[in-house]
């Protein structure tokens, strides 16, 4: 590629580096002649609808924007195969190759850097663009300390109806913020952490998650909180740590509201630890000056005759006039003087009739392939101008974008892993979830994970595509047996639904009651000894007086007269429950005469020495 020269403009000298996605060059602007960066989608990545995506994405959004601390883009263009931007060129290096090469770096420095980054931030945010994919490799540092962020290419506005909570995720997984590695929705609020985890690494010469595998960073990001800096790097100040730390909540409503807040927010925490620094702050000025040349000196020279033309002369400058007259009459009726044409609608047709129905119209094609995930192969799918445009010029070339088929990738397998794990799965692999997932019952899988997918693991389907999954909701519950509740309260009660794997129902009635004492549970829903299934929630009625008035009776027991000691238990059943009334121990022949109270109506019961003798029931 060194040589070559792109659009007839731009001339590739070296290569800088590459990413995942695209190759990056040090080129030349043969026109301006000036140095610039030409970042080239790679080979095997342009027949690839999805990069191709998401490379054009990155110059629609940093179009938009304008910013000392953004990279900004010149040009996009596309030769034969080849899709390239041409970006401003930043003489530095990124941030990553600093943090490998000098480990932690000052906290001013540090700080200053990431204020720098802030300011571009909050600049794409206003414009409603996030980023998205914020990292030390993105972030370019000049020779004179300036800060730049680049590579926009997963950006995406804000607004843009395609975000949503199971959009893929996207980005290096060290700096993922929590909802992204979730799969949800990716604001200016995952950018902020992102730049947390940056500000984080600089500070103490790495990342606060690591793992074996990208799932495993990304399940730490969303359950772990990151160990302390001052542990990692003893000396960095208080303040500051409390920065990062904030930035780095899981909550998104936790953290700063805006890029700006936290620029703010950086400089206090430095402030706040050093009020006598004296800090310099460079300007740059680009300062122009126009050099004229005085009339004096123009005047001072001597001047040249005029020469008359000769009659050659004139013949020669009338039939170059000639020419241009010609030329300019041929051009106004082969280029402006054209018939115009509405281009009629052809998306969705094979591309020879799509061919036909255009040259009809006096209009050309140019064609260019990429997959799709519904529409077969050769079907028209996109068209740059349609029948909604204005009219234009007949010999007009109408480019058609044409399916290349569906683009098949292995479904990985899902089985048994939690939805989380598997969110993050499908998105490595290409796919998104069917949502919301399927719920069914299983004794063999824990509750929260797959129980089985669609399509099966390991089978081939469209990348892109949605896969079904259904997760378990445990075991089913079993039948139980309502308990009778009646008499107990509403402690009693909830402790002996637990047993049977029951719930008590929170929305507890209450009415007065002459048979049951206030708090005592009067009745309930469902009954007892009715089948329920485990988990149910029963609901209860409690009294709230005045319960029923206290009676008296008394009990007579003639002890037998054998010779031996005997043990009295006079024992009394009533809305209380069952309680001893009276036990002691008589001699024989004794006679026992004891007034019992009881509530309402009661069972009374006599034992001798734990024999039952005599059972009463009074009202």
């Amino acid at each position: 590629m060194i040589g070559k020269l792109l659009g007839n403009r731009y001339e590739i000298l070296e290569q800088l580096g590459g990413g995942g996605m695209a190759k990056v060059y040090k080129g030349r602007d043969t026109i301006l002649n000036r140095l610039v960066t030409i970042k080239l989608l790679r080979s095997e990545y342009t027949s690839d609808e999805d990069f191709v995506r998401r490379f054009r994405r990155e110059a629609q959004s940093v179009a938009s924007l304008s910013h000392p601390n953004i990279v900004s883009i010149y040009d996009v263009g596309q030769e034969k195969d080849m899709h390239y931007l041409v970006m401003e060129y930043v003489d530095g290096e990124d941030l990553r190759s600093i943090i490998k090469r000098e480990g932690p770096l000052d906290p001013e420095r540090a700080v200053r850097m990431a204020r720098q980054v802030c300011d571009a931030l909050d600049h794409a945010h206003e414009n409603n663009i996030v980023h998205r994919d914020v990292k030390p490799h993105n972030i370019l540092i000049t020779r004179t300390g300036r800060a730049k962020l680049t590579d926009f290419g997963i950006a995406r506005e804000a607004s843009a109806a395609t975000v949503t909570a199971t959009d893929t995720i996207i980005g290096s997984v060290h700096y993922l913020s929590p909802e992204q590695a979730r799969g949800e929705l990716a604001g200016p609020k995952s950018d902020i952490y992102s730049l947390g985890i940056v500000l984080y690494e600089m500070l103490t010469g790495s990342v606060p998650f690591t793992g074996d595998s990208p799932i495993s960073i990304a399940l730490k990001h969303i359950q772990s909180n990151p160990e302390p800096m001052t542990r990692r790097k003893p000396g960095i100040p208080a303040d500051l740590e409390r920065v990062v730390m904030r930035a780095l909540h899981k909550d998104p409503d936790r953290r700063f509201k805006s890029a700006r807040e936290m620029s703010f927010q950086l400089e206090e925490a430095l402030d706040g630890d050093d009020h006598d620094t004296t800090r310099i702050i460079a300007v740059e000025r680009d300062d122009m000056q126009t050099l004229k040349i005085s009339d004096q000196y123009t005047q001072g020279r001597r001047r040249k005759p005029a020469r008359r033309l000769s009659a050659a002369g004139w013949t020669v400058t009338v039939l170059l006039l000639g020419l241009i007259v010609g030329g300019v009459v041929y051009g106004y009726y082969r280029f402006v003087n054209v018939p115009e044409v509405k281009v009629p609608m052809v998306v969705g047709k094979p591309l020879e009739e799509a061919r036909q129905i255009l040259a009809e119209k006096g209009l050309g094609i140019k064609v260019k392939e990429q997959y799709h995930a519904t529409e077969r192969e050769g079907i028209v799918i996109a068209q740059d101008y349609g029948p909604n445009d204005p009219p234009v010029k007949i010999n007009r070339v109408i480019t058609l974008t044409v399916s290349k088929g569906a683009d098949m990738a292995a479904v990985p397998n899902l089985v048994k892993q939690s939805i989380i794990n598997a969110r993050v799965k499908l998105a490595e692999a290409g796919f998104e979830l069917e949502e919301p997932p399927g719920e069914v019952y299983s004794s063999e899988v824990e509750k929260g994970y797959v129980v089985r997918q669609q399509p099966p693991a390991y089978s081939q389907a469209p990348r892109g595509s949605k896969v079904i999954l259904t997760v378990s909701k445990g075991p089913e519950p079993a039948d139980k047996r309502v308990p009778d509740l009646r008499g107990l309260t509403v402690d009693q009660a909830r402790v002996k639904l637990s047993e049977q794997k029951l719930e008590l129902d929170r929305d507890v009635l209450y009415k007065p009651s002459t048979e049951y004492l206030g708090g005592q549970i009067m009745s309930q829903f469902p009954g007892p000894g009715e089948q329920v299934t485990e988990g149910t929630a029963v609901r209860v009625t409690v009294s709230n007086g005045p319960g029923p008035s206290v009676k008296e009776a008394i009990v007579t027991i003639q002890i037998p007269n054998d010779g031996k000691n005997h043990v009295v238990k006079i024992m009394v059943t009533d809305v209380r429950g069952t309680n001893p009334a009276y036990v002691r121990n008589h001699n024989p022949g004794d006679r026992v005469q004891e007034t019992v109270r009881y509530w309402g109506r009661a069972n009374i019961k006599v034992y001798i020495d734990e024999k039952e003798v005599k059972e009463q029931t009074l009202d």
